[in-house]
């Protein structure tokens, strides 16, 4: 979990994409970010579609 939060930050800050928006964009939930920084566990289906949201649209 840490690992794909790490990830993805690192993409938020290279593509200058808010939290929000990419949660969005994602799994259609602004707070995902948000929510993992505190600690929501993400599952195996959810985090599939995070990677290949950031593999499809490389920063």
């Amino acid at each position: 979990m840490m690992c794909l939060l790490l990830k993805v930050d690192r993409y938020l800050r290279t593509t200058r994409m808010s939290r929000s928006r990419f949660g969005r964009l994602t799994v259609n939930d602004p707070r995902l970010v948000t929510d993992m920084m505190r600690g929501r566990v993400i599952g195996p289906e959810m985090t599939l579609r995070i990677e290949r949201f950031m593999a499809d649209r490389p920063a």
